[in-house]
């Protein structure tokens, strides 16, 4: 068995009923995950820093320069 991730967005709670509901039919298993621990805003910040490091805009400081 392949687990593969899917990622949904659901407006309500009908919606989500209506996910599962979809899944258990095709006798797909699945698991819902929980809210994330971490803060929204938190998480958007480390994407962002991590597609500028992926990009190569990142700024490189000499050790010594550290303790200034």
């Amino acid at each position: 068995m392949k687990t593969q991730p899917i990622i949904v967005h659901p407006a309500n709670d009908e919606e989500m009923n209506i996910i599962k509901v979809f899944f258990e039919a095709l006798k797909i298993k699945f698991e819902v995950a929980r809210d994330s621990p971490y803060d929204p805003d938190f998480v958007v910040k480390i994407e962002r820093s991590r597609k500028q490091a992926a990009e190569g805009q990142t700024v490189k400081i000499d050790l010594d320069d550290v303790w200034k």
